[in-house]
């Protein structure tokens, strides 16, 4: 159904209505991986640095490798950010928690990164207010003593000032807050992104750079010199089959919660350095929490900080912590991890979300570094390290999304003197990402493309259908198919509805329902034919059962 005739009928502006800042993105050249497997064929032998991984520290690597002139590949076994850089919690934060346990250095760190990720790149990353509830009288002077110590550590870069609260003003920022024993709260300000889109924008940064990053290749094996040095990497292109051998005077393993299986790839006895941990959301209703203000629980009965968020019309319920002993791309939600948050969830709403309200659940692995105990996940820093193996692999494992640009920075002063690389200093501290604006709001719900939406529009117009909906129910218009397929490297379905927009984390049986008509438009932008549109829709109707609430 047609539901607008044009793209100012659906609610944002015209090109005409918008002018660039001097320092805005313009919009793209096509980041497509046709063109990146030319570039591959293209570039001499010898590659400066490849970057195994294209999660936020694998794609921060590859861009900071390429800001500084090096010559720079990044291979991804699946999609950009398919695995933990696309399940976070949706923040850009100091960490509160980690200020209670005292590491000060790490807060000070994410503090300053927070910051200057909301400097480069605001058409994604926002202030957001978070309130801290009270209803034990020591709450308020503790947490408000705390908060405003981590406003303080800030400094310059802070995102607003934090404030005791009235049990009205409280009531007044989260209405459907539970009002039994309420004797007030704090309000504090952190930082909101879209993990996924981020990992995007942040892929093209590095095409504009000239680094070359392609999906779907799988690192086999690495390539040895005669002394047993890394030399390279031999890699398969999962789409054709090829393998292809690369030279390389320098390889960053940046494969998250996958670092160890690369590691033993090198060295097979290599110890463990990886202790995983998986973090479950769920999603519900925007009506559950009906406030522009996230709920913060500093301590739920495991330990954990505990958040309901608004983000994208939609409530985000996190998270858990619980110890894996293997890891998959998939993770799958246990049902006592979904329990423990419908619980913590009741405890703080007026309306107790029940299992047949939760749109969706998604889980994600901490790529933790292991301490060597077996102490609780929840305790383990989010601090990153820096390994290098006895024949020059570099491994950058641990940290966490707001801290990427700092793991990057010191991965490649790292990966430098490794390869014996041409010293030059990191830039990104004030590199502005792809897509950067200052008023991407103004885009509506083509907000996330930031300075690319005009574009975006100009393909709506190609194709009357381009305008349309994709479902009732999501503000997905059937033209960001593809787009995402022509400028984003989108290859599946999967990768269009789970991640180049968030349907399936805001709506599973919403997004699978959309699957036919995605795959449709993809498979004519992509040259597929009929087999492969019903293989792309059984495969994502699969996909989505894990993303679905069993009800009781």
């Amino acid at each position: 159904m047609l539901l607008y005739g044009s793209p100012e009928e659906a609610g944002f502006p015209s090109e005409a209505g918008w002018q660039p800042s001097d320092n805005e993105d313009r919009g793209p050249e096509p980041m497509n991986r046709t063109a990146m497997m030319e570039r591959l064929r293209a570039e001499p032998a010898l590659w400066d640095v490849v970057v195994i991984g294209g999660g936020a520290t694998g794609l921060g690597s590859a861009i900071d490798a390429a800001a500084r002139g090096y010559r720079t590949l990044l291979l991804e076994a699946g999609d950009f950010a398919r695995g933990t850089s696309s399940r976070s919690t949706k923040l850009v934060h100091g960490g509160v928690r980690y200020l209670q346990q005292g590491n000060v250095s790490l807060v000070l760190e994410a503090l300053r990164e927070r910051g200057l990720l909301r400097d480069n790149a605001p058409h994604l990353v926002h202030d957001l207010p978070f309130v801290v509830p009270n209803y034990d009288w020591w709450e308020a002077p503790f947490y408000g003593v705390g908060l405003r110590v981590y406003d303080m550590m800030a400094g310059k870069l802070g995102f607003g000032a934090s404030r005791n609260l009235s049990r009205e003003e409280t009531l007044e920022r989260l209405p459907t807050l539970e009002t039994e024993g309420l004797r007030g709260g704090v309000i504090y300000f952190d930082g909101q992104f879209d993990d996924a889109r981020l990992a995007i924008d942040m892929a093209q940064t590095g095409a504009d750079l000239g680094a070359t990053l392609l999906n779907y290749m799988t690192v086999t094996s690495f390539e040895k010199s005669s002394s047993g040095a890394v030399a390279g990497v031999k890699a398969r292109d999962e789409e054709t089959g090829l393998e292809v051998d690369i030279q390389a005077r320098v390889v960053v393993n940046a494969t998250g919660a996958f670092t160890d299986s690369l590691r033993k790839l090198d060295e097979p006895d290599a110890a463990r350095l990886i202790r995983p941990s998986q973090g479950v959301h769920i999603v519900i209703d925007r009506a559950f929490l009906s406030s522009d203000s996230a709920i913060m629980v500093p301590h739920t009965d495991d330990g954990r900080v505990l958040f309901a968020i608004p983000w994208h019309d939609r409530v985000v319920v996190g998270t858990t912590d619980t110890p894996l002993d293997e890891v998959s791309y998939e993770p799958t939600a246990r049902d006592e991890e979904i329990d423990f948050l419908l619980e913590h969830a009741a405890r703080y709403l007026t309306r107790d979300p029940k299992r047949e309200d939760v749109l969706s659940v998604f889980a994600g692995i901490r790529p933790l570094v292991s301490t060597g105990g077996d102490g609780d996940t929840a305790e383990i820093s989010r601090d990153h390290t820096l390994h290098v193996s006895r024949s020059g692999l570099v491994t950058i494992a641990g940290g966490k999304w707001t801290t990427y640009r700092k793991m990057a920075e010191d991965t490649i002063d790292q990966a430098a003197t490794v390869g014996g690389l041409q010293e030059k200093p990191s830039i990104t501290r004030t590199l502005r990402l792809h897509g950067y604006h200052q008023n991407a709001a103004a885009f509506g719900t083509l907000a996330s493309y930031g300075a690319d939406a005009p574009q975006v529009e100009d393909l709506l117009r190609e194709q009357p259908g381009y305008a349309e909906r994709l479902h009732p129910e999501s503000s997905v218009f059937a033209g960001e198919a593809v787009w995402a397929a022509r400028h984003e490297m989108a290859r599946t379905v999967e990768d269009f509805l789970s991640r180049r927009v968030r349907s399936l984390l805001l709506g599973a049986r919403t997004a699978v329902e959309m699957a036919p008509r995605v795959a449709s438009l993809m498979a004519v932008e992509l040259g597929r034919d009929a087999g492969w549109i019903e293989e792309q829709v059984e495969a994502f109707e699969a996909l989505a059962k894990g993303y679905l609430c069993r009800h009781s």
